[in-house]
């Protein structure tokens, strides 16, 4: 009779962890991924990582990765450099700071990782586009600068020649 007392436990387990989660639940869970987005947004120039993101709500590394794409559409580092590029690319525009200095005051550790992720979402080079910013939004209001200056995601940026 214990023999198949345990298998019923076995079977109440596995129930339960391939369960979907009640709306409570969801709820719940959603409200820490807006935690995690919401430090990201505040701390982007911070040295933070996905290990600590996730210790901060209670989840594991991994955890909080699948369920962040699940609801943001892009992992919690590819979120993190998206905001560091946005932030750099305003201080690229001004026109007063080095890339190197922009890499490391947007909380990038090093110039070559920052490099290839800016012209991966913007499409070009940061010392090209601090070059091509001056002018393009030279006399616009920073509120429209920003806004038509946005990165794209590398999935939807035209081929380079193809404008």
């Amino acid at each position: 009779m214990e023999r198949f007392g345990g298998l019923s436990h076995v079977r109440r387990t596995i129930a339960h962890v391939t369960s979907r989660p009640t709306p409570a639940q969801r709820l719940r869970d959603l409200a820490r991924l807006r935690r995690v987005r919401d430090r990201i947004d505040r701390e982007y120039a911070q040295p933070l990582d996905v290990e600590a993101l996730a210790r901060g709500e209670h989840m594991s590394a991994g955890h909080l990765s699948r369920e962040f794409k699940a609801a943001y559409g892009e992992s919690p580092y590819g979120y993190l450099m998206t905001r560091r590029i946005e932030r750099a690319m305003a201080l690229l525009r001004r026109g007063d700071l080095s890339v190197t200095e922009v890499c490391f005051a947007v909380g990038c550790a090093s110039l070559g990782t920052f490099s290839t992720r800016f012209t991966e979402l913007v499409g070009m080079p940061p010392s090209v586009y601090r070059h091509r910013a001056a002018s393009a939004t030279a006399g616009m209001p920073s509120c429209v600068a920003k806004q038509v200056t946005r990165p794209i995601r590398n999935r939807e940026a035209p081929a380079p020649g193809h404008t």
